[in-house]
């Protein structure tokens, strides 16, 4: 809008203003008069009305003409959510050179003591369904599934919003109190299940009731939209092993992951499985396995002589490392993983070197996005990442040892664990983790070779050694080969312990820890069909104890 007289530069700060929604400046172009007759709250809200009832997100000035009886007559052009691009006049009445306001002017078109409203057609929310077609969340009013509450750990939950998310549905073109997806899947595609409302824009009455306007209200159209039904959301979810999955997480405090070992695909999810990441523990080891082979720093038949604890780096000075029960642990490299020798995999971890375990355990998936949906989905839902520090500062070594047995400020979830199993499942190649089916809704994200396919082939063998004669037995299937990883995750000592007395001289017991448990696998091991990773928060027992059996009844139930 070009500037031109004392009212046509009025009128072009007062449009610009509005385009910023820079409330203050555009009240400052008003006649005294009508600051005194709409102070800045009442003159904001009338604009904020106006701007949600059309589903207003822009506003473009054309041309001005005039002033003309002391109106300027502009051509404004508002892009909305609803009814699209809404063109019209706003005659802007001036009396000394400033604004003679009135709440009419909130939208193009209004004639004096109208205001704008709507009357909307809702549509009913889609569904979203598991691989098969089954329905996972279905229904307008209250979402059901044949699986029951089984489903909720994939779909999330739609909910009456709260105050922070209400005027982001109303901008949508909905009413503050219509239920809109909260977690999951339903907020991850909540705009696509939802579907748009149609109706109509309508100038009416002032006092009638805004934003929706009732049936007997009577109003001129102003802009029209045809209605947009929701579309369904398809998922990779397999129904029957999601039920098997969230039973045998039983409501534990923890997640579980299960993806298709040759392609990625995510099978089942329950509890926090892509939320709350946490230390993993010895499952790390994996890693530091594939990072030292790559270096060509061991063999299989490498012996390590048994020891209760190590100083990873005695020239820096490093910490002291303890075994998980302060046992001797020693024997082959396949040996010590299979038994998960921390004296043997935190001096691995300073030898491998910091740059080495950061590149390989990027390669893994840490410090990058999770990709179980396109980024729009991602910025919505927001799950927690795999993270781990881009340096060590610590010169004593201390931090790269213990990063290299899973502790410190290494974290991972389920998720994330699971797609470390499937890498080594899938011959070193890391796929995407989709939980959608059509290619639109998924992440824009290519496999990543992490390692060898030799390297993985031994990574196997050194899997089947912990399942077969190592921490992970619990996890053992008649018929069915399984491949996995143990790892518990020391978080602190549990709050409130009793002191223990002990005689003079004695050293007192270390006290009773806080723990994560994990588990990951891939089975069958020769011919991998599902990988699975088990978290157990606060747990009753290592990883071996609570967690193997978990991943052993949902791979028997899958695969037996």
């Amino acid at each position: 809008m070009a500037a031109g007289s004392a009212e046509e530069d009025s009128a072009h700060r007062f449009l610009e203003a509005w385009a910023s929604q820079d409330f203050a400046a555009m009240h400052d172009e008003l006649t005294p008069d009508a600051q005194a007759q709409y102070p800045l709250e009442q003159f904001s809200a009338a604009y904020d009305e106006a701007q949600s009832a059309s589903t207003a997100t822009t506003i473009n000035a054309g041309e001005a003409s005039g002033p003309e009886n002391d109106v300027i007559e502009i051509e404004v052009g508002l892009g909305t959510e609803i009814f699209g691009d809404v063109n019209g006049t706003l005659k802007l009445p001036f009396q000394d050179e400033r604004i003679a306001w009135g709440p009419h002017l909130t939208f193009p078109n209004l004639e004096q003591g109208e205001r704008v409203g709507r009357r909307l057609t809702l549509s009913e929310r889609a569904s979203i369904l598991a691989k098969d077609g089954t329905p996972l969340a279905e229904g307008a009013e209250v979402r059901d599934s044949p699986l029951g509450s089984a489903a909720i750990d994939v779909t999330g939950t739609v909910e009456t919003p709260d105050e922070e998310l209400r005027p982001k549905v109303e901008a949508s073109g909905y009413p503050g109190d219509q239920e809109t997806g909260v977690s999951g899947l339903e907020l991850a595609f909540n705009s696509r299940l939802a579907g748009k409302p149609g109706g109509e824009l309508l100038a009416v009455p002032e006092g009638s009731a805004l934003p929706d306007v009732p049936s007997s209200t009577q109003g001129r159209v102003l802009a029209n939209a045809q209605q947009a039904p929701g579309r369904d959301v398809r998922t990779t979810i397999d129904p029957d092993l999601q039920e098997v999955t969230v039973s045998a997480l039983a409501g534990q405090a923890g997640g579980i992951a299960v993806l298709d070992a040759r392609n990625g695909e995510v099978r089942a999810l329950a509890g926090s499985a892509y939320s709350a990441p946490q230390p993993p523990g010895s499952t790390f080891k994996v890693v530091t396995a594939t990072a030292a082979l790559e270096e060509d720093l061991v063999k299989l038949d490498d012996y390590f002589e048994p020891v209760t604890s190590t100083n990873p780096s005695v020239e820096t000075g490093a910490n002291t490392i303890d075994n998980a029960h302060d046992e001797l642990c020693g024997g082959s490299f396949e040996e010590t993983f299979a038994d998960s020798c921390n004296t043997v995999f935190a001096p691995l971890g300073v030898d491998v070197g910091e740059e080495k375990l950061i590149e390989t355990s990027e390669r893994y998936g840490w410090n990058q996005p999770v990709t179980l949906y396109d980024a729009e989905a991602t910025e919505a839902v927001q799950p927690g990442e795999m993270t781990m520090p881009t340096s060590f500062d610590d010169e004593t070594l201390t931090e790269l040892a213990v990063s290299a047995i899973g502790q410190g400020e290494i974290l991972a979830t389920p998720l994330g664990m699971a797609s470390v199993a499937q890498t080594v499942a899938g011959g070193g190649v890391r796929h995407p983790t989709p939980i959608v089916t059509e290619p639109p809704l998924r992440a824009d994200a290519q496999p990543v070779q992490v390692t060898s396919k030799e390297n993985a082939r031994v990574l196997t063998g050194l899997m089947r050694a912990v399942v077969t004669y190592g921490t992970g037995t619990a996890a053992g299937l008649s018929g069915v080969e399984v491949a996995g990883k143990t790892g518990t995750a020391e978080l602190g000592p549990k709050p409130n312990q009793p002191q223990v007395q002990v005689a003079p001289g004695e050293e007192p017991p270390d006290p009773e820890q806080i723990v994560d448990a994990w588990f990951i696998a891939f089975a069958p091991a020769q011919k991998p069909k599902l990988a699975i990773a088990v978290m157990l928060i606060d747990a009753d027992g290592d990883g071996g104890e609570v967690a193997a059996p978990i991943a052993a009844q949902i791979l028997g139930s899958a695969l037996g």
